[in-house]
């Protein structure tokens, strides 16, 4: 199985190719994220996992297409980003993520903004609290960090319930949520024999 790890920073994946800007991560390819295409070919990779990367790139849907052009078909796509409640939390986060992103994905969202590119989303689900092992590093205390994962349990439930409703209504009300997290198969049609 091959697996790319997108913007690998310094949490690198034992049997993933790890690609990042930042040589002093070590990556296995130092490439700018915002060069497209990227050096691989198509079809190459039968996951894609980009964790907190797609909120610092130029152009994200762009990026998406380039990841559809390297994905196997039925490959899997894994994005961890901010969601919009918390999105501009870091001095370098672009944007921030919500809820119908995966719409712009789905064939059936012609009228409003198809991207040409299909995935079909297997799973959304909203994290309240996404970086529990940066909390020592903020003062936070063991009592602390044991309410903060208690919270964490709590408003990350109610929020899957229905995570457009809270993206609607309430996701303000509890400070934000740290992450939203998307898992896609990717949609190609049958490649013709000859074509490039």
């Amino acid at each position: 199985m091959q697996k790319l790890d997108l913007g690998c920073g310094v949490l690198k994946k034992e049997g993933y190719v790890s690609m990042d800007w930042d040589p002093a991560y070590k990556p296995d390819l130092v490439h700018d994220l915002n060069v497209l295409p990227y050096p691989f070919e198509r079809n190459s990779f039968d996951l894609v996992e980009a964790f907190h990367v797609l909120e610092h790139l130029d152009r994200p849907f762009d990026v998406m297409r380039e990841i559809h052009r390297i994905l196997k078909p039925g490959g899997r796509l894994i994005i961890k980003t901010p969601h919009f409640s918390r999105g501009f939390t870091h001095s370098e986060h672009a944007r921030g993520f919500d809820v119908s992103f995966p719409l712009y994905f789905r064939k059936d969202f012609l009228g409003s903004g198809f991207t040409g590119v299909e995935f079909n989303l297997e799973m959304l689900e909203l994290h309240w609290s996404a970086f529990s092992y940066l909390l020592p590093n903020l003062g936070y205390g063991r009592v602390s960090r044991l309410a903060v994962a208690g919270l964490n349990s709590i408003f990350s439930f109610l929020a899957n319930l229905n995570p457009h409703l809270c993206s609607r209504i309430w996701c303000y009300w509890v400070g934000g949520f740290e992450e939203i997290e998307y898992r896609f198969v990717c949609i190609k049609a049958p490649e013709r024999k000859g074509a490039s």
